[in-house]
């Protein structure tokens, strides 16, 4: 069982702290931090952690929230008893209902780490820094030669160490909490990113001497339904793992979804002039990018990932909708152009 420590700190003329932190349930515990009786701590279950923050803020109003603080717990002694979930009395079920909209039925909370924890960690993969653009850079050169030089184990160090995910997972999250400032941070990355790679991979691709016909190269040229399937289904584990607070399991995602080897693999045909081979490329890597995007969105729609405000969370989800229904239509499309190709060979 995991747990973290939510902190809260308010302003003067927010009221007595002891008194109104008693309406909170589902905390393990709770004490008071310093002597002016400005600051709170509460001992909760990751998967409670939700509920704490989003009800700290209903008791206090933003003007007296100086700030709220969420801290991982390594250790505790002893061990807390486990109290059980603890349902909210009536009242307080009104008065959620009201906050929550008119006649709008409130998502059950996921069982995770907290949409601003969830938030924090996805985020840092939007933004564009010196280490995104030298990793895009450094595990560009190492994918192009491990493909060329059929080098697995070079391969897959340049896709645990290709930062090309974080940006997808973002644009996924965006439209679950219909945040436009993270969107557009989002698809600028990405493209900045894929644009860095393509481009050094045209340039190897030109510049290379030797044969492209290592069976790594090839790999990437041809897809099937099999690659739709792994996709989708890797996608989601990796929104899945870091809803729950377990984003060690990233690595492996990482490796499943790849999306730098099929865009190499495109940069470095186009180079060569082998045409038919980068668009095979190009149509794993559109395989691998709709599927990544499509499969957030769903386990992010299941799990009530969503803004708090009701208001908001009407907005995000007409946009939830609409890119689910994009990623869709996308993924349709790319399966008959997979179909078409398959009866070509044929």
């Amino acid at each position: 069982m995991s747990y973290r420590v939510v902190q809260i700190h308010v302003t003067h003329g927010a009221g007595d702290m002891s008194a109104k932190t008693r309406k909170i349930k589902k905390v393990v515990d709770n004490w008071p931090v310093g002597k002016e009786g400005l600051t709170w701590a509460f001992l909760v279950k990751t998967q409670n952690v939700q509920y704490v923050t989003d009800r700290l803020q209903d008791i206090f109003t933003k003007s007296h929230i100086a700030r709220i603080v969420i801290m991982p717990v390594e250790a505790i002694l002893p061990q807390p008893r486990d109290t059980g979930p603890v349902e909210l009395p009536s009242e307080e079920k009104t008065q959620r209902e009201k906050e929550s909209g008119k006649g709008q039925k409130t998502p059950r909370p996921f069982a995770g780490v907290s949409r601003d924890e969830l938030y924090a960690e996805i985020s840092r993969g939007a933004e564009i820094s010196n280490s995104f653009l030298l990793l895009v850079i450094f595990s560009t050169i190492v994918a192009g030669i491990g493909l060329i030089e059929n080098n697995v184990a070079v391969v897959i160090g340049a896709m645990v160490i290709a930062p090309l995910l974080g940006p997808n997972l973002a644009l996924a999250l965006s439209t679950a909490l219909g945040d436009l400032d993270l969107m557009g941070r989002s698809i600028r990355t990405l493209v900045t990113g894929f644009a860095i790679a393509l481009g050094l991979s045209i340039c190897l691709g030109y510049f290379w001497i030797g044969d492209l016909n290592s069976q790594e190269l090839v790999s990437r040229t041809h897809v099937g339904f099999d690659s739709i399937a792994l996709a989708l289904v890797s996608g989601a584990a990796a929104v899945l793992s870091l809803a729950s607070g377990i984003s060690s399991v990233l690595v492996g995602v990482m490796v499943a979804v790849a999306l730098l080897p099929p865009g190499a693999t495109m940069g470095i045909m186009i180079g060569a002039g082998k045409m038919d081979a980068a668009q095979g490329a190009a149509l794993l890597l559109a395989v691998n990018i709709v599927c990544v995007n499509l499969a957030a969105k769903l386990v992010f729609f299941f799990k009530g990932v969503g803004p708090r405000e009701w208001y908001e969370k009407q907005k995000a989800r007409r946009a939830m909708i609409f890119y689910i229904a994009f990623w869709v239509i996308s993924l349709i499309v790319l399966g008959y152009v997979i179909l078409e190709r398959a009866n070509m060979v044929f």
